[in-house]
């Protein structure tokens, strides 16, 4: 064992039994024998995998993949049929929220009760308890039966007491849409305190922003095995052109039977084989043209150096990127808090319905500084049906000194890319200031001397 693991899981398999009809009385059970078949199903085939001390990792996948049972597995709720599981510290899951709640018992007692089933002592509970009540902010309602609690309020003290446990592992199951918004941002920040301090989080969850703001790699579990793991929004934006691509055969195959009219194509659109591949990025000029022969054979022949990759079903293409100042003119370099102009024009093959136009900025060492789409800023519907382009006018690009890139992205209104361009624009910021940090934020100073 590596003196920096926290977890190991080596080859582990889970299947079970899933019966087709199933007797609940002894009655039913003899008269209906023959109700008693079932089918094994595979849940998980020789996964193995091991986390860091201090690391986090998100589990992702579609529903019944097997990101859950893996979670169970390692809480020790159920136990593989094969293969080992090793876990390094004392470990909190927050799986089933509430989990030995008594519903007569007030909110008080049952702190005592659910912290002693993470194996905290009496002495231990009572350390912790004013903080586990702040943090819930049912101060007023504590010494009530849980039972008049409303569901928010039960969730409230049920996460208060799972995430005050000072664990070193702690597993984390769909549970972060707790409360209202102001407590789920709460949440939010106080599991980046916990990471912060050196806890190994492994999370499960559908919402792949989360997961991108938490944990530094991924593991897409697919059909009971590891499909592909790696940083975060790589391993994202690979899961969800399989899911466009699932959604998108779904959809022809429910429409096979109705006659189709024949779609227009433009001689301009970018070929499917582009958006699986590589492709070059703006030149000096401050303009990127995509989908040239010439350019698509380029990029085979930097493949090896450049890491630009393309993911989406590929109906709307991005062929040109155009990035100026406030004088429309092209360049690259630009002052802090300088305004920019990206302009971007695409083609379109196939009718996208509900879709969405959708930016990123990262510096050139992945930190993410800023993201936003038309669905974020609640823009209305719309559907892309001929070829056009958008402009996104940066009033005042804030951040220091440094390289950055940009994300270019076409999704449909469910975050499945059509054509999510990573790495399309390069930027350099300078500044004379001395300003330390990420970003500039507006400010003026006001001495009395």
């Amino acid at each position: 064992m590596q003196a920096d693991v926290a977890i190991e899981v080596r080859n582990i398999s889970k299947k079970f039994r899933v019966y087709l009809d199933k007797g609940s009385t002894m009655k039913e059970k003899v008269l209906f024998r023959n109700r008693r078949k079932y089918e094994e199903r595979m849940v998980l085939d020789g996964i193995s995998f091991s986390v860091k001390k201090g690391e986090a990792v998100g589990l992702i996948g579609h529903n019944g993949c097997g990101k859950s049972t893996t979670l169970k597995l390692l809480t020790r709720i159920m136990y593989p049929d094969m293969g080992s599981i090793v876990m390094y510290g004392r470990v909190s899951s927050l799986i089933e929220l509430g989990a030995g709640f008594h519903p007569d018992m007030s909110g008080r007692q049952n702190i005592y009760t659910n912290a002693s089933i993470f194996g905290l002592t009496h002495k231990e509970i009572t350390a912790r308890l004013d903080s586990i009540i702040a943090f819930s902010e049912l101060e007023d309602f504590i010494d009530n039966p849980v039972r008049t609690y409303s569901s928010g309020m039960y969730m409230r003290l049920a996460f208060s007491v799972a995430i005050n446990v000072d664990a070193d592992i702690l597993l984390i199951d769909e549970i972060l849409a707790v409360g209202d918004a102001a407590f789920q941002a709460k949440c939010f920040n106080k599991l980046r305190e916990i990471k912060a301090k050196g806890t190994t989080i492994v999370i499960v969850s559908h919402s792949l922003g989360q997961i991108e703001q938490i944990c530094e790699r991924s593991l897409w579990i697919h059909e009971g095995k590891i499909r592909a793991e790696g940083a975060p929004r790589e391993i994202h934006l690979q899961y969800l052109d399989y899911m466009g691509e699932k959604m998108q055969q779904s959809l022809e195959k429910k429409k096979e039977e109705v006659p189709k009219e024949p779609i227009k194509t433009s001689p301009s659109n970018t070929p499917n084989s582009l958006l699986r591949g590589v492709s070059e990025g703006p030149e000096v000029g401050g303009s990127l043209e995509a989908g040239t022969p010439e350019r698509e054979g380029k990029n085979r022949e930097t493949a090896s150096q450049e890491v630009r990759q393309r993911w989406g079903s590929g109906n709307v293409s991005i062929v040109n990127i155009q990035v100026m100042d406030a004088s429309n003119e092209a360049k690259t370099v630009f002052a802090t808090d300088e305004p920019i102009i990206i302009r971007v024009f695409y083609t379109v093959k196939k009718r996208v319905e509900d879709a969405d136009f959708g930016i990123g900025i990262f510096r050139n060492d992945g930190l993410q500084c800023y993201g936003t789409n038309t669905r974020i800023e609640q823009f209305p519907m719309f559907n892309l049906e001929k070829d056009g382009s958008f402009e996104l006018r940066l009033k005042a690009f804030s951040l220091l000194p440094g390289k950055y890139w940009l994300d270019l992205a076409v999704e449909t209104v469910n975050g499945l890319p059509v054509d999510y361009y990573t790495k399309a624009v390069f930027l350099e910021i300078y500044s004379v200031v001395g300003d330390v940090g990420v970003c500039r934020v507006p400010h003026e100073w006001k001495l009395d001397l």
